[in-house]
């Protein structure tokens, strides 16, 4: 999973999640303009084949602005905080964990329903950088750890039913995605290492 590519700029890792969030912005504006929100239909339908596209599409989407501004803030710091070590880190933690965040969300989720937002990869970023010192052993990580955990540990009670109308499931299953993923480069830093 390594790489081999060296370690990228702090301009340029901020480059990459402000591209992203960029394109959030675009979707959702793009969507209220000409679509009067229909795109969020794109979103990941439980337990119909047609909502597996969702996977793919459903961290672009958004229920309204006021969803968008809520996982701006936190996407771009635990998206950085998930390239500090390596910036491709960010890229596997962001594919694992909309897999396996969209396909428990598929399998699981409350039937007649669509899922929808960045949330699904700011909870697998989460679970990510919560679980990388464990499983990597080395003081950087566990440092890392304690201070996401410290700032951005209450979010973990996002991932237990709630409030109607979030997706508490999409937040288990992207911090799994995320968890997952800290284990599979903590092994294969260690083979590699």
């Amino acid at each position: 999973m390594n790489s081999g590519h060296p370690k990228k700029s702090t301009i340029e890792e901020f480059q990459i999640l402000l591209t992203i969030i960029a394109i959030f912005w675009l979707v959702e504006i793009v969507d209220f303009l000409i679509f009067q929100e229909g795109l969020d239909n794109f979103g990941i339908e439980p337990r119909n084949i047609i909502g597996l596209r969702g996977i793919l599409f459903a961290p672009f989407l958004h229920g309204g602005f006021r969803h968008l501004v809520a996982n701006t803030i936190p996407f771009i710091t635990l998206g950085w905080l998930t390239m500090i070590q390596e910036t491709s880190d960010f890229y596997i933690v962001s594919i694992v964990s909309a897999i396996v965040g969209g396909l428990g969300v598929w399998l699981l989720g409350q039937p007649d329903s669509v899922h929808i937002g960045a949330s699904i990869l700011i909870y697998g970023y989460l679970g990510f950088l919560l679980l990388r010192g464990w499983f990597q052993k080395n003081f950087p990580s566990i440092l890392l750890s304690a201070i996401v955990f410290f700032f951005y540990g209450g979010l973990i009670f996002g991932i237990f039913p709630s409030r109607v109308g979030v997706s508490w499931e999409g937040h288990l299953f992207g911090f799994l995605g995320g968890a997952i993923t800290a284990w599979l480069i903590a092994k294969e830093k260690k083979f590699y290492g």
